[in-house]
């Protein structure tokens, strides 16, 4: 890397980290996620306006390769926290509500999605039908657990019975989600003539969960109290991105290996230490890596030639993202029994998608799965259907009543968001501490 291309490269981090702060604060003030104005700062220096000058001087086709690799560590350090924080008593203990709403609200828009894509092929398939159909599926399944708990704890909801219910419902979303989209990279080849290594999976899944959990459990609690030592946290760093090589090379994508790691580290006696990993990740990771993936993820996106045609797609994808999604949890839960305006709220709260669907549409366009074209107007989705929970929620509850939503960033600022406070009339028994990532 030459003194020009160091040059560029820090400008352009400098330009990223303060718009992204920037248009983050902005979208707090206007009671929306961080998230909402992250997104729309690497939107606003991308191709839509003014036909990419703006990118093209301060991001330089001789930085974007840099760029893009900074967007993947932190992608990876994202899921990593994400995982971290997943806490399977939501879903040991969410019982038969929250199975029904969570299955509900992934089968029906998973099923639509599917169908909608084969109206979306004349225009924008590609070659591997059945891929690009179970992709659409699971792009319209989607649900942001990170970004639903920081709505939750702007709102003063997260220990309430509904935003107990509401993460149960959204956790078991993140595990069917997953496991479908890893089918799916596994499905579509992408390991090239090297395929024969998605066997290893197994096996992998297996040493991570049976071999390493156990013994990352017996040192982590020798040092609980010595805290985090420096050493500590550079092998928990090292194995979160051997994990996520891992499971790159094997054909899945590293996202699942950076989950994977974070889910098996332990629990019990470990929340000091975990807390402390989480915060010297999480500030790194919501300053600069994460500002940097939204701006590579908004230089993808190009709605300066958006048609007619193109108008209707966009329709269709927020009518079958935002009513099955809807359609699903709502019909669930009132078949539950749940009052109408609590079913409508869970259902508007399991709309939400934010980071979490902005990293799987990435999967998908890396992968060849969806095209530019069509990246972008999901991109577009993603915005809409988080942007949309909060004034449907004080439509639905009223105002309001929690913390400052000037609080820490949505997509990911890690400020805890609170414990839930024993028993739910109807939601886990679990008392789970759920923080934004």
């Amino acid at each position: 890397m030459n003194a020009h291309q160091t040059t560029s490269l820090l400008i352009s981090l400098a330009v990223v980290v303060l718009l992204a702060r920037l248009l983050g604060a902005l979208a707090r003030r206007f009671g929306q996620p961080a998230v909402i104005g992250e997104v729309l700062a690497g939107v606003a220096l991308g191709p839509s306006l003014f036909h990419g000058a703006v990118s093209d001087v301060f991001f330089p086709d001789s930085v974007r390769p840099l760029l893009g690799a900074l967007a993947a560590v932190g992608v990876a350090v994202f899921m990593f926290l994400v995982g971290l924080e997943w806490d399977a008593g939501l879903i040991r203990g969410s019982g038969s509500l929250a199975a029904s709403v969570s299955f509900s609200s992934i089968l029906l828009p998973f099923g639509l999605g599917a169908a909608l894509a084969l109206y979306l092929m004349r225009d924008h398939g590609t070659a591997d039908r059945t891929a690009f159909m179970l992709f659409m599926g699971i792009a319209m399944s989607i649900t942001a657990f990170p970004v639903l708990a920081r709505i939750l704890t702007d709102r003063g909801m997260a220990g309430t019975p509904l935003g107990v219910l509401a993460l149960a419902c959204a956790s078991i979303d993140d595990v069917l989600a997953w496991s479908l989209l890893a089918a799916v990279v596994a499905i579509s080849g992408s390991a090239g003539p090297d395929q024969w290594r998605i066997l290893l999976a197994l096996p992998y899944l297996l040493g991570m969960l049976f071999v390493l959990r156990p013994l990352l459990h017996r040192v982590m609690a020798r040092r609980t109290a010595g805290g985090l030592t420096p050493t500590l946290f550079a092998c928990v760093l090292a194995g979160l991105l051997l994990s996520a090589a891992t499971t790159e090379w094997l054909g899945l994508h590293y996202i699942f290996g950076a989950f994977l790691f974070g889910v098996i580290l332990p629990r019990t006696g470990t929340e000091r230490l975990r807390g402390a990993v989480h915060e010297r990740l999480g500030q790194m990771s919501n300053t600069l890596l994460l500002p940097v993936f939204f701006l590579v993820a908004g230089l993808q996106v190009d709605l300066s030639g958006l048609d007619a045609s193109g108008l209707g797609d966009l329709g269709l994808i927020l009518l079958v993202a935002v009513g099955g999604k809807f359609a699903g949890a709502f019909t669930a839960a009132s078949l539950n029994r749940m009052p109408v305006r609590q079913s409508a709220a869970l259902a508007t709260l399991m709309n939400t998608r934010g980071l979490t669907e902005l990293i799987v549409l990435n999967v998908g366009l890396q992968l060849g799965i969806i095209g530019q074209e069509l990246y972008s107007l999901m991109v577009v989705m993603a915005v809409v259907t988080t942007a949309m929970a909060g004034p449907l929620l004080s439509r639905l509850l009223g105002r309001p009543t929690g913390n400052d939503p000037a609080g820490p960033t949505g997509s990911a600022d890690s400020a805890e968001s609170g414990k839930t406070p024993g028993r739910a009339a109807y939601g886990p028994a679990a008392e789970p501490a759920v923080k934004e990532v």
